[in-house]
């Protein structure tokens, strides 16, 4: 059976839908980055999600091919997530999704390098005929969290949020929210075919000792 992170990884991607402290290692991952509003049909945010998609199962297909990745291991493909900020706010405002700057990215296996993306990268832009160059190979390291299961939309988030800091606060912490740790969120359902009331995402806080 194909290794899947979401079972095997239940403390990173089904948390509770109260909120909880989460110390979340180094990963590394596909990345598209861009701006403007994510429900713009041509907007760069949906655009990026193809070009992620393309080169995420070009890498889990690879053992049908020519090209052998060192430890390979049949896997699911791991969830679409999103670092998101805007430009002068502290947080998110939901109101002003024309203002939102994000990196879309997917989750990498540990067994995949930069040379391994590099040939998915020329190995989709040749069967594909698509340009693949915005996306990218990112390594970050997420750090200390407040996080929590958020039932419903996404334009409902505020009150999952605010849940997430009073958490946060009362054991000691403090948001820590700023160009390198953003606000995130990991899409554990399709929107295109879910009820809005039962869309479940992650939502994810950087944290601090206050």
């Amino acid at each position: 059976m194909p290794f899947d992170y979401k079972k095997e990884y239940r403390e990173f991607y089904m948390p509770p839908k109260t909120p909880t402290i989460v110390e979340v290692p180094a990963m590394n991952y596909l990345a598209v980055r861009g701006k403007g509003n994510p429900n713009d049909e041509d907007g760069e945010y949906k655009n990026s999600i193809g070009l992620l998609y393309g080169i995420a199962f070009t890498i889990k297909m690879s053992y049908k091919g020519s090209h052998k990745i060192d430890g390979y291991f049949e896997y699911v493909v791991p969830p679409l997530e999103g670092f998101w900020w805007q430009n002068g706010v502290k947080g998110i405002d939901y109101g002003r999704k024309e203002d939102f700057n994000f990196i879309s990215v997917i989750r990498l296996p540990d067994f995949v390098s930069k040379e391994d993306f590099d040939w998915a990268v020329r190995e989709a832009t040749k069967k594909k005929k698509t340009d693949f160059s915005k996306v990218e190979f990112f390594h970050y390291e997420e750090g200390l969290c407040v996080q929590c299961l958020h039932l419903g939309s996404y334009d409902d988030e505020p009150a999952t949020v605010e849940a997430m800091h009073q958490l946060a606060e009362r054991e000691g912490y403090q948001l820590d929210i700023n160009e390198e740790r953003m606000h995130h969120e990991i899409y554990l359902s399709d929107p295109r075919k879910t009820d809005l009331a039962k869309l479940k995402t992650v939502v994810r806080h950087p944290i601090k000792k206050a």
